[in-house]
């Protein structure tokens, strides 16, 4: 089940007579989707934002900045999770691109188990986190009561965040890297 390329946009794979899309080829050079790797880039892309956001609240106690960058990176976490879920559901199958991998289905699948633990609770916990905040913190922010129970569940997002990453970047090695 060799993929072939239909249209030089739209790869295909022949099962038996029927043509099969696999979706839009990625722009990194493997085997990966488009959606992929805009997801892949664009989640690497938040950690050194992160970092950033980190160290101007936690070293400059520059929290407007912090706010700032933080609803950045909650608009580019709900980007990714829409370029995801419109490629995987609508534009690419992924599994037929991971099939040649020496890592599938067994490999691959396990490592998509470990990562959707992560990737599943990331968004909750960093929607939990940017809504108490809103709510809790005024205009311009600073320190208050609610800071503390905010610095633990930031900790919490941050963690999970990079462990998402971590875990995606496996995933993605694994399934449309390896050969």
């Amino acid at each position: 089940m060799e993929p072939t390329t239909a249209t030089g946009l739209f790869p295909t794979a022949l099962l038996g007579d029927i043509a099969v899309p696999a979706g839009i080829d990625g722009f990194l050079g493997t085997r990966a989707s488009f959606g992929m790797d805009v997801v892949l880039v664009g989640l690497l892309a938040t950690l050194p934002i992160l970092a950033w956001s980190i160290y101007l609240v936690a070293r400059r106690r520059d929290y407007a900045s912090h706010r700032r960058l933080q609803l950045l990176i909650a608009a580019a976490l709900l980007a990714a999770i829409v370029v995801f879920e419109v490629d995987i559901r609508l534009i690419s199958d992924w599994k037929l691109r991971a099939a040649p991998s020496p890592f599938w289905p067994a490999g691959v699948l396990t490592a998509l188990g470990i990562h959707l633990v992560f990737a599943v609770s990331t968004p909750v916990l960093w929607t939990w986190v940017v809504w108490e905040a809103w709510r809790r913190f005024p205009t311009p922010p600073q320190p208050n009561a609610h800071s503390s129970r905010h610095r633990f569940m930031a900790r919490l997002a941050a963690g999970d965040l990079v462990l998402t990453a971590i875990t995606g970047t496996v995933f993605y090695w694994l399934a449309f890297v390896a050969r």
